[in-house]
């Protein structure tokens, strides 16, 4: 099975409270995820998003997924043409690519801001329900 997933991750402050979002599309259908994942970094949460997508991918035994992040930054280092100097970014780099031993093929490419509207809606709606807790 093959996907395709658009992920988002933000911190409002940055860093500050953060959410992320994860859209996967495949056979005609569309699975959403929203989850605050409390105080982060905007790059860590864009690595947070990566993880939890691909720990979804694994339940539906996907074995090709095209990514698709609006962070140009984090699409070079997955792609491991920027290094990671963060420790904490160095950490989760480790667990995707742990996680991707699992899939055949996997690729990260970046889009606009503007092409990756779901993903974000979900990122403002995880930070938005913590909220109002």
């Amino acid at each position: 099975m093959k996907l395709k997933i658009f992920t988002d991750g933000g911190a409002r402050g940055n860093p500050g409270p953060g959410g992320i979002g994860v859209v996967i599309k495949y056979d005609n259908k569309v699975l959403e995820f929203s989850k605050y994942i409390g105080n982060s970094t905007n790059n860590q949460a864009e690595y947070k998003a990566v993880i939890l997508a691909l720990e979804e991918a694994k339940k539906l035994s996907a074995k090709e997924i095209n990514f698709y992040l609006d962070s140009e930054l984090v699409v070079n280092q997955l792609n491991r043409k920027y290094k990671i100097k963060n420790q904490e970014l160095s950490f989760l780099f480790i667990q995707i690519w742990n996680l991707s031993s699992n899939f055949n093929k996997i690729t990260y490419n970046y889009i606009s801001r503007e092409q990756n509207k779901e993903a974000d809606r979900l990122v403002n709606l995880a930070l938005d329900d913590q909220n109002k807790l």
